[in-house]
Order: C-alpha cells, then sequence, then structure tokens
C-alpha cells in the first residue's frame, strides 16, 4: 500500500508538495483552485517527500531513503515567495526534515550507510526555523498563524501580518521540532521562543477550571472562542505538554500537563465520549457532536498510562467506523454523520497502535486490519488514495495529503511488525504529532530540574505493560464489552442492546428510592448494591434528516424557473416559520464595501473560517440574508446529502438574517446568472412554499419547463401581475411600488470585500 501511494506521488506528482490522485498529477499551489486555509499547507517546497522521509526507513526502504535524501538536497528550496502556515510548516517541514536527520544521522553512525551525508538536513532545518521565527515577533509571543517563507510577515512583500487570531494548537505545538532544533544545532532561541508561547497559554487558562480555549488573540492574549475540548483547535497542545516533558526531562511541562488532563477527565471526558465544554462554565457542553481529531486522545492517555477510559473511547470510535466505514470529520453524539468528509485521517489508526502495545490484545490487530481493508476497498484508485468527499456517499475527493504517507503507514506498519524487524529501536524515539521521530536522548543535553514525586503512579513515569498486564491481554476486552453495541452495528440478537447509566444519586439529597418514585419508577425491592436505570439504546443508522431550503431566481430571464437546492443553518432566521451577488468572497476579514452590501443578499465563500464568523460580519455589514456557496469544486445536492451549518461554540443568539448553503454546482449557476445580469432578484424560502409550483410535480434545479411566473415590465422594473399578487399575498411584488421586493427576496449585492483573516479550523 505504501508503495502505491509513495510510487504514485513520485511518479505523478514530484516535486509538487501534493499528489492529486485522481487527476494523477501534483498539486502545486496558484495553478489548481484555491482551496483556503488547507492549502496553507503547501510551501513549494516538496511537502509530501519532506515529510515521508523517515517512515521510508521505518518500513526498511533504506534505498529509497538515500535517494530521497538526495532529491532533498538537490532539488528543495526553502526562501519560496509563499504564504504558508507556521503550525502546519513546523509540523510536516520542520518535523519531516529533523527525523530525517535522526535517521541519517543513525544509519551513519552505524557505518553501513549514509556515510557521505554531512548533517545537510539538519543545516536545512534550521534554514526553515530561522524563516518561522519571525512569526513570533508580537507583543505576547503568541506567532503568528502565518509566515512568508521570503518576506517574513510585517515586510510589505509579506503579505501576512494583518492576521490578530491563532488557535491554541497552532501557538502549542512547537515546542517539540523548535527545541530538538535548538539542542542538535546548539542555538537556544528556537526553543526559547517556542516556550514563551506554552507560557502564555498557560498563563492564560481559565484558573477556575484549568482550560483553554480554542482561538486566542495574538496580540493581547484574549480568548477569541471559548469552548474547550480535546480534538480540533485544541489537540496537539495537550499532547506536546506530554510529549514534551519525555523528550526534554522539564518537569514543569508535565505539571501542566497533569493539571490539564484532570481538568479534561472532569469536564470534557464522558466516557466514552469526548464533548466540548465552555471553559468558564465547564458543566455545559457546547455542542453535540464531536470531531475525528479528537481520535488521538486515546494514544495520549496510555502514554499517561490512563487505560480505561482510552479503551473506552477508541471502541465508541472503532464502533462509528464500523457503522460509515471511516471516521467522518464529524459525528453527532447519536453517532450520526456531522460532517461526512474524511481526508484518510491517521489518528485512530495512532490510538489503535498505542493501545496494542500496552495492552498486546490481539483485538487491536484486527482493528488495523479492518483500516487497511477498509482504505484498499473505498479509497484506493489507480494514481494513489484518494481522501472520500462524503462517508455517507462514498464519493472521492482529489486529494491525498502528505500526513497520509508520514503517519497513517507509520502506525500501520508498526502495528503489525514485531521489534526485531525493525531497524532501530522505536522505544529509543518519541512521536511528534506528524509521527516524524525524535530522539528522547535530546533530554540529557540540559538536566532535568528535580521535583518530588505525588501519589499518582503514572505522574512522573511513563506506564510499564510489563507492570499493568502480565500476560493479561484480555483486560482491555472488559472494558471494551460494553460498549460493543454503542452504535447498533455489531447487533447481536440474542443480546440485550442496552447500556447502564449510572444516576449521581447523591447530588439530589434524597434516597434513591425516593429519587427514582419522583421519576415515576416504581420498584420490588431486590438484594442488589446498587441501582441502575436501564434505557435502550435506539437502533436506527438513518441520518438525522435535514430539511432542504430554496433558492428561486424569480428576475428575467429566470421568471423563477431556476430553483436550486439550498442547506439549512441551525442558526440565524427560520425560514420555515418566517418567510424570507457576482464572485463570492469568504467574509472572514472586515468588510470593506458595507455600503454595497447593504439591504441586500450576500454571497459568501465557504472557507476560511466558520459560518458563524462570516454571518456575524456580513450581518453587521448590513445584509439582509447570506447563501453561502461551497468551495470544493464540483459539489452538488444530487450526489452530496444536504447538512445543517452549525455554530462555532460561540453565542449565535445575536443572528437573526436568514442564511442557505448550496453546493458548488448550484453555486455557479447562481453566480453565472449575477455575472450575466448583474442584478439578479432571488428567493430564500422553504420547498413546500417554493413560487410557481405546478401540479405536475416539482421541477429539478435549473430545469425550464416554461413560465412559471408572469411578469410584466413597469417603468424598467420587474412587478408581478395583480392576480399572481393576490395569490401571494403581502410575500411578493407589489404592483405600483418601486421595485418592492419580496420579504427577505432581494437583489444579490456585490460580494463582500474584506483582507484576509485567520482560519478558525
Amino acid at each position: 500500500m505504501f508503495d502505491h501511494a509513495y510510487g504514485s506521488y513520485m511518479k505523478y506528482a514530484y516535486p509538487a508538495d501534493e499528489l492529486m490522485p485522481l487527476s494523477c498529477r501534483g498539486r502545486v499551489r496558484g495553478l489548481e483552485p484555491n482551496r483556503g486555509d488547507i492549502d496553507d499547507s503547501l510551501g513549494k517546497f516538496s511537502l509530501t517527500l519532506i515529510d515521508t522521509l523517515d517512515t521510508l526507513v521505518v518500513l526498511n526502504k533504506l534505498d529509497e531513503f538515500e535517494d530521497a535524501v538526495r532529491r532533498t538536497l538537490r532539488d528543495v528550496r526553502l526562501d519560496n515567495d509563499v504564504v504558508v502556515s507556521v503550525f502546519e510548516t513546523n509540523i510536516r517541514v520542520l518535523g519531516g526534515l529533523l527525523g530525517a536527520h535522526t535517521m541519517a544521522d543513525m544509519l551513519r553512525q552505524r557505518g553501513e550507510r549514509m556515510q557521505w551525508y554531512r548533517d545537510e538536513l539538519l543545516h536545512m532545518a534550521k534554514e526553515l526555523g530561522n524563516r518561522l521565527l519571525p512569526a513570533f515577533n508580537t507583543t505576547s509571543g503568541l506567532p503568528y498563524p502565518r509566515v512568508n517563507l521570503r518576506y517574513g510577515v510585517l515586510n510589505p512583500l509579506s503579505r501576512t501580518g494583518t492576521e490578530s487570531d491563532t488557535c491554541t494548537a497552532c501557538a502549542g505545538t512547537m515546542i517539540l521540532e523548535f527545541a530538538a532544533l535548538s539542542r542538535l544545532s546548539g542555538e537556544a532561541v528556537f526553543e526559547e521562543n517556542a516556550r514563551k508561547a506554552l507560557d502564555v497559554l498557560w498563563e492564560k487558562r481559565q484558573r477556575g477550571s484549568d482550560l483553554v480555549g480554542t482561538v486566542i488573540n495574538i496580540h493581547n492574549g484574549d480568548w477569541v472562542r471559548r469552548d474547550s475540548g480535546v480534538g480540533a483547535g485544541i489537540d496537539s497542545y495537550y499532547e506536546y505538554l506530554m510529549k514534551a516533558y519525555v523528550l526534554l526531562g522539564d518537569n514543569v511541562y508535565l505539571e501542566r500537563f497533569n493539571t490539564h488532563y484532570r481538568a479534561i477527565m472532569k469536564y470534557i471526558s464522558q466516557p466514552p465520549l469526548l464533548l466540548n465544554v465552555h471553559m468558564h462554565n465547564p458543566t455545559v457542553s457546547v455542542r453535540s457532536w464531536m470531531d475525528s481529531l479528537l481520535a488521538f486522545f486515546p494514544g495520549l492517555q496510555v502514554l499517561r498510562g490512563d487505560l480505561k477510559p482510552a479503551i473506552e473511547t477508541h471502541e465508541m470510535l472503532y464502533q462509528v467506523t464500523k457503522q460509515h466505514k471511516f471516521l467522518p470529520e464529524a459525528f453527532t453524539t447519536e453517532f450520526r454523520v456531522h460532517w461526512g468528509q474524511h481526508p484518510l485521517r491517521p489518528e485512530f489508526a495512532e490510538s489503535t497502535y498505542y493501545l496494542y502495545k500496552a495492552t498486546g490484545d490481539p483485538y487491536y490487530l484486527r482493528v488495523g486490519q479492518s483500516i487497511v481493508e477498509k482504505l484498499n476497498t473505498h479509497a484506493r484508485v489507480p494514481c494513489g488514495f484518494a481522501a472520500v468527499q462524503d462517508v455517507r456517499t462514498g464519493a472521492h475527493e482529489d486529494r491525498m495529503d502528505s500526513f497520509f504517507l508520514a503517519e497513517m503507514f507509520k502506525y500501520l506498519y508498526l502495528l503489525f511488525s514485531e521489534k526485531n524487524q525493525l531497524h532501530f529501536d522505536i522505544d529509543d524515539y518519541i512521536f511528534t504529532t506528524e509521527a516524524h521521530l525524535l530522539p528522547v536522548s535530546l533530554s540529557t543535553s540540559q538536566p532535568p530540574s528535580p521535583t518530588a514525586l505525588e501519589e499518582d503512579l503514572f505522574t512522573y513515569s511513563c506506564p510499564s505493560t510489563q507492570t499493568l498486564f502480565p500476560n493479561n491481554p484480555s483486560f482491555a476486552k472488559t472494558i471494551r464489552d460494553s460498549y460493543k453495541y454503542l452504535t447498533g452495528v455489531a447487533t447481536d440478537e440474542s443480546v440485550c442492546v442496552c447500556r447502564g447509566i449510572e444516576l449521581p444519586l447523591h447530588d439530589h439529597g434524597m434516597e434513591p428510592v425516593e429519587f427514582l418514585r419522583n421519576m415515576g419508577i416504581s420498584l420490588t425491592p431486590l438484594s442488589v448494591y446498587r441501582v441502575k436505570l436501564v434505557a435502550e439504546v435506539t437502533q436506527t443508522t438513518e441520518e438525522e434528516e435535514v430539511e432542504p431550503l430554496l433558492v428561486q431566481l424569480i428576475s428575467p430571464p429566470f421568471l423563477g424557473r431556476t430553483v436550486l437546492t439550498a442547506g439549512p443553518a441551525k442558526f440565524g432566521m427560520d425560514l420555515t416559520k418566517q418567510e424570507h451577488g457576482t464572485s463570492p468572497y469568504t467574509a472572514c476579514g472586515p468588510i470593506e464595501n458595507a455600503e454595497d452590501l447593504s439591504g441586500h443578499i450576500a454571497l459568501a465563500l465557504r472557507g476560511d473560517c466558520m459560518f458563524a464568523a462570516k454571518a456575524h460580519r456580513l450581518q453587521e455589514a448590513g445584509a439582509i440574508g447570506v447563501i453561502f456557496i461551497d468551495h470544493r469544486e464540483g459539489s452538488n445536492s444530487a450526489e452530496t446529502p444536504l447538512f445543517q451549518m452549525v455554530g462555532d461554540g460561540g453565542s449565535t443568539a445575536d443572528i437573526t438574517i436568514p442564511l442557505v448553503f448550496l453546493f458548488s454546482q448550484e453555486g455557479a449557476l447562481l453566480t453565472s446568472a449575477l455575472e450575466d445580469h448583474s442584478n439578479v432578484d432571488v428567493l430564500m424560502l422553504p420547498k413546500e412554499r417554493r413560487l410557481g409550483k405546478t401540479t405536475e410535480g416539482e421541477l429539478e434545479d435549473g430545469e425550464a419547463r416554461g413560465p412559471t411566473l408572469q411578469f410584466v415590465l413597469e417603468k424598467g422594473e420587474v412587478v408581478l401581475e395583480e392576480e399572481e399578487y393576490k395569490q401571494q399575498g403581502d410575500s411578493c411584488l407589489t404592483p405600483g411600488d418601486d421595485h418592492m421586493p419580496c420579504f427577505y427576496g432581494q437583489t444579490a449585492a456585490s460580494p463582500p470585500s474584506h483582507s484576509s483573516s485567520t482560519p478558525s479550523h
């Protein structure tokens, strides 16, 4: 599988950053349609090659490794005039160079290979580190989210430096690579800057809950998004605190991790679920769905020695993969699809590897086998492996991210291999968040400060599997069994599909029997020591039904015949209860043409920041509605299930304008109409209230079957005839008035004009 993926990249894509496995060509930034912040990983530095270097050594492909190192030294330039993500460039490119240098140095010292190597990869890493350092030039010490590889941040030519926000993981996931670079190069500046950023995040934690938020202002340290979890936006911050202790031997990192971990287990962990909460009010969950990035957390819990919740959460994730083939990007607490995309993320395989090494339970080999089979069955294409656009349809996306080669195959190979099959002792290294290998011997470069041990067995030591599970690989099974039928996929008819719900009886100040009677439950006296309320788990694999909305073009020449299927939002005006353009922009920065937008419906392209952030800005600019258009080329409502747009974890109660979502192909019809006719009147309305419905049934999107509404021209403006007006009441164009639009039906305005801003996810 690795040969197929890596071989396809080298054959069809190199020296481009990524392979486009459906097109069988390389993805070169600027030559392909912009994908928003996803493209911030691409720096014209052969990303996939560098990210894959140390994987070649793990897989014993030493000839290929030596050849790839020579190619890197010969072909890769790091001074390109391109704006990249500081976070992604650090973990993928700097980490890749350091991991490859570590492997090359190990092989050279053995005297078998790489005798020609003179630390060239380390010199490249140092150059890249210096190109990332300008990002830390802020008053707080938190780095800018983006940097220009050639011009830095605040240079007039840099095209960056206007950002004010960054994610917690973006600022807190630098210490492993930057500290390793400092200790290998002898220059302390890198470790000092990364540590300062961690110090700021620690100081800005919420002191009552010891939790951190998701997005923070890099200039004043104020929290921009206060939802707290272990998934997207925060994940690797916690990971790097733990691993910084292992790599560097500094107890400060472990003390901070343990403080955060206690808060996570108190507020966020609701086994087997991990739910986001508000950092200032952590007893309240802020959303009813989880994202796939949290799948790394069971692996981190294994490092911590806390195996029971790790096994529980991993089993829940495995049941979700059984139901949907892969982990969707986000799924609800009922294990239904929230966002259907799956870009071949490796976090679930990572946790599977850790759990197998900790328990020795062959169950986790079978989990790994299922990952392999599903990748080959549902993601393998002639030119590599393609991301899944939607797990419900199985449609592919022309995308194979570098982390697929850097992480997925590394963890799967290590899961199935024995220690004596590896070319080196894997226990001498620690994995970065991108699975690059750094030697734990770096901890001796600077002596750790002494500290007293706490009572917790694993507070200052890594767990020993020999101590925990002496010849008892069935330990994990006893924990997993209660979650075996969690999603209903593996239902055995002979087994009662139920789960026990522990009632916090002591919290109610009343006796258990009295409490249950107040709930309408009568009890028969039995000799039991604990009362459990048993609730049946609903056995359904049906997805949450999303009621479609419509965008109907009513001005000439469309006359109501062009009707586009749209998805709703969970915030803003409810179009089912109230009736309610030009090149779209993302609306993720200050709106500079508010005067043009005022009183009109705005178009905004999906991506770069959250739907709610766009809606807030456009509503403040005076827009009376927003039509979002999918940035993924080729998506359409016929092949892709509709979904509901959700908020960003903050309050959306103040968003009152109507919001709908069009897939790319439907959006192209609308933008094409605007290009041809300058102004287009549209209605945003529920499907059942569509104007001009025929008795023969609904028209297909964009299909013309003759005039649907009868219009007349009066003084150059479009109005409905009197007969149609009477049928529609106050909701439509009024004869005699000067182009009075239907309520929340309006001419599409000029697009929002803005400067770029930091993406929220």
